[in-house]
């Protein structure tokens, strides 16, 4: 158990903008920060970070909450993972003992497998640096790489031994079961024998953006037995290979402070460039390019540069991922390596700045890139040439952006000597079979449905709803709930005025609760609770901050959610446009008023509608009078109330 005091040091540590910037490139605009939403994909960004009351939210899928609330989602942590993950980002120390690695089996199954991973780096780590067979064989090898120590050790570089058990059997007497070695693919079973996946191999670990270590890469040091240069860890619960980019966990605020990213194929690459100051690069952890990899590097750069070691089956394979990198709004560049070089290799043997130089000379625009290689297979014959402006074009379309697509069109037209009309044609060609194929995958005989708005607002309008107001009421309690309104009270001569001040929470709460009405939602329910238990043991109403950082999660995220907007008001308005504007906070009184008496106007509404209902279907003339009465009723307290609400309401 996390010790209470030490849950408010980490909730007042966190800052809201420092967490979510780990993983989300963000940008400032006005009080908030704005990036695209880690959570589900979008072109346009809709997430919103508020620094100053230390929440996100997300206007096109909904997410919300505070800092503990954004990792528990982006990392899958429960609520105590999520708070250690914050104390050690913020150096805050947790007083709790660390569970045992027997106890492991009694903990979940993704807990298991990140935990059977930190086990197995430690040992690859320690094997490497405290052993005859890894000082010999591996640290070497690393060594021959030109890698330093401190890269070493950074990237937690290790050893696996040429024994067939060595590791499973140490995993073993350490407490961890066969079955989570195999499910972990650290360990492979086999003519009921168990061996390690890994032996006589330097280990890469694989981290997500956390730092957590999810799988394994190994490269083979001896030759000559038929074996492949590299072994991966299979998928499992926490690793899926089409969504880890190797390195990004060191690279990703390099990425975003270049705004560009350097995409290469091996481990050894990344490590080569990062140790040499190029450190805004990942690799694909061997695996084809893909579109979730893409999303992951969007978050943090709007540019990928592709690294080539310049082989043709290298070549042919970058189209495609050319292709998905235009497809997801990107821009990507091209560098091709001299024959013979790859990343490595090239960086090994030159200066950083001739490196740097290097980079920045041959980087090529996929255009250029992709029409010099589709151009030199062609061999000058005019029908693989057209062949070639067809696939040209065929990438273009691929691009969201209709202005980005105008402007390679025209760059094509002049580096093709073809027509643009031409082209323009070919590309709204290839856009209406894209169209055809997007209608048809919602079906062979899909006909778009129409709706009459009118009809339709109609039918959803329910004038006894009081979910909004419910809603405006509880958010208005908890961004402005602690402080006072001030109402005039007159003596009975009325020159004599008194201000009495009224705290917003105590209003609400006396008002709604003297006159019966209770919130319904029950999720607002439980915010409504907290304020009145607060007022019954006279006590001040609680802060904003004190239900944002609730350890009941559902309460911490609806405070999120129903307190951000994506709106505000440029402080420069009035400079601008010469219009006086106010803050919420300048008409509280009247706000608060107006929507308590509003929600006690739905609720009349909903009685009136009930009683007509009881009317309907009594037919006992003393229940009808009596029911008449109460009829009568209900309409004159429903005058009072939307005359004090300025309304004009006929029955």
């Amino acid at each position: 158990m996390i010790p209470q005091s030490t849950i408010r040091l980490i909730l007042e540590t966190a800052q809201i903008e420092e967490v979510v910037g780990e993983f989300v490139q963000l940008r400032k605009r006005g009080s908030n920060f704005v990036g695209s939403c880690p959570f589900h994909d979008e072109k346009t960004p809709s997430f919103s970070v508020s620094a100053t009351k230390g929440i996100y939210k997300c206007f096109g899928c909904g997410k919300a909450g505070n800092s503990v609330n954004f990792i528990m989602e982006h990392e899958h942590y429960t609520y105590p993972e999520a708070l250690r993950y914050l104390a050690k980002k913020y150096n805050i120390p947790i007083q709790e003992e660390e569970p045992a690695p027997e106890d492991t089996e009694k903990a979940g199954e993704l807990e298991s497998l990140y935990n059977v991973h930190a086990f197995a780096r430690d040992y690859f780590v320690k094997i490497l640096h405290e052993t005859e067979d890894g000082k010999a064989l591996a640290l070497s090898y690393l060594k021959e790489r030109e890698f330093r120590p401190s890269v070493i050790e950074k990237f937690q570089l290790g050893f696996c031994l040429p024994a067939w058990e060595g590791f499973t059997l140490h995993a073993r007497e350490k407490g961890y079961n066969e079955d989570i070695l195999i499910k972990s693919g650290l360990s492979i079973k086999k003519d009921n024998r168990t061996y390690d996946r890994f032996r006589a191999r330097v280990i890469f670990p694989i981290h997500n953006l956390t730092g957590r270590v999810i799988g394994f890469g190994g490269r083979i040091l001896t030759s000559g037995q038929n074996l492949p240069k590299y072994v991966n860890s299979p998928e499992t619960e926490i690793y899926n290979k089409s969504k880890v980019l190797y390195g990004l966990y060191f690279s990703r605020s390099e990425i975003a402070s270049a705004g560009n990213c350097y995409l290469v194929e091996g481990y050894t690459d990344v490590i080569s460039l990062y140790q040499a100051g190029i450190r805004n690069v990942v690799a694909s952890s061997g695996t084809s390019l893909t579109q979730d990899q893409i999303r992951m590097i969007r978050r943090y750069a709007p540019t990928i540069t592709i690294l080539y070691d310049g082989d043709e089956a290298g070549l042919k394979a970058s189209f495609r991922g050319i292709d998905l990198i235009l497809e997801q709004g990107m821009n990507v560049k091209i560098v091709m390596f001299p024959d013979g070089e790859d990343p490595d290799s090239f960086v090994r043997k030159n200066r950083l700045s001739d490196v740097e130089e290097f980079l920045n000379k041959e980087r090529k625009d996929f255009l250029e890139f992709k029409t010099a290689i589709l151009l030199k297979e062609s061999g000058g014959d005019p029908v693989r040439k057209a062949t070639v402006i067809r696939e040209i074009v065929q990438s273009i379309a691929l691009i969201p952006d209709a202005i980005t697509r105008s402007v390679y069109i025209k760059e094509c037209s002049a580096k093709m000597d073809v027509a643009e009309q031409t082209l323009i044609n070919e590309l709204n060609k290839r856009l209406r079979e894209k169209f055809r194929k997007l209608i048809k995958s919602e079906g062979d005989t899909y006909v778009p449905e129409f709706r009459d708005p009118l009809v339709e607002q109609q039918q959803e309008i329910d004038i006894t709803d009081t979910e909004y107001q419910e809603k405006d009421i509880v958010r208005i309690m908890l961004l402005y709930g602690d402080r006072d309104i001030f109402f005039e009270n007159a003596d009975e001569s009325g020159l004599h005025k008194e201000k009495i001040a009224v705290n917003v929470a105590t209003f609400i709460v006396d008002d709604l609760v003297s006159d019966g009405i209770m919130i319904k939602n029950p999720v607002y329910v439980k915010i409504f609770k907290l304020f009145t238990d607060y007022l019954e043991e006279n006590k001040k109403p609680p802060s904003f901050e004190y239900f944002r950082d609730h350890p009941d999660i559902i309460i911490s995220k609806t405070s999120a959610d129903i307190t951000n907007t994506p709106y505000e008001i440029s402080p420069h308005w009035e400079d601008w446009r010469r219009i006086r504007t106010s803050a919420e906070w300048d008409r509280m009184r009247e706000l608060v008023v107006n929507e308590v008496l509003g929600l006690k106007s739905k609720r009349v509404l909903m009685q009136l509608e009930n009683l007509q209902k009881e009317l309907q279907g009594t037919e006992n003339e003393d229940a009808q009078l009596m029911i008449l009465e109460k009829i009568r009723e209900m309409k004159r307290i429903s005058i009072q109330i939307n005359d004090q609400l300025s309304r004009v309401i006929t029955h």
